[in-house]
């Protein structure tokens, strides 16, 4: 989403922002906390751009092959 786009559910303004964002794939559970994200200033609901649902992914994968049963991911930590 582009900076001040509108928001496709409740057509609020959306601006950059960060989010928790949390996978369940069966056999386990991966939070991620200070995902960025374009965040609904009216709703609150939280966009995630194609790079960094493609980071998320990879973490999940890396997770459930290594049989993790509960992981918390802090991603503003993993940027930098």
């Amino acid at each position: 989403m582009t900076r001040e786009s509108i928001c496709p559910l409740c057509k609020g303004t959306m601006g950059p922002g960060k989010t928790t964002f949390t996978v369940d794939f069966g056999s386990g559970l991966v939070v991620f906390r200070n995902v960025p994200a374009d965040v609904c200033q009216q709703c609150g609901e939280a966009w995630l751009s194609d790079s960094v649902a493609s980071s998320v992914e990879k973490i999940v994968q890396e997770a459930r092959s290594g049989q993790r049963e509960f992981e918390v991911v802090n991603l503003s930590a993993k940027a930098a």
